[in-house]
């Protein structure tokens, strides 16, 4: 079966589109920097190197340090799917993703966003 083309697609051309998101919204690029780092296990060196690589998305979580254990607690719907739903484990980490910055736009505090 023929991967989905999100796999393929540069986390980097889509990571200002989540900053975007985020401070239209009167949020910062420092707040979806951390999100993205408490989801993957990446510290911001290592984050911004996947950022100056150009690495697909499919590459970029396949490098991640380490998946958070809380992902679980993500739940919710995002792109007419509900996140705990999605069978495939790619898919379902950029899923997981959409709903932090999703829930940062829309104004949760970072310590519900990184169910703390």
């Amino acid at each position: 079966m023929e991967k989905h083309r999100i796999y393929r697609m540069s986390f980097a051309s889509v990571y200002p589109h989540y900053v975007l998101k985020a401070e239209k919204k009167c949020r910062t690029k420092a707040e979806v920097d951390e999100i993205i780092c408490w989801l993957t296990g990446y510290n911001q060196q290592a984050l911004q190197q996947q950022i100056e690589l150009k690495n697909d998305f499919e590459t970029f979580f396949d490098q991640a340090p380490q998946i958070n254990p809380n992902v679980s607690k993500i739940t919710g719907v995002i792109c007419g799917y509900r996140v705990e739903e999605i069978e495939d484990k790619l898919m379902q980490k950029i899923r997981y993703l959409d709903k932090l910055v999703d829930e940062l736009a829309k104004g949760k505090t970072m310590e519900k966003i990184l169910r703390e």
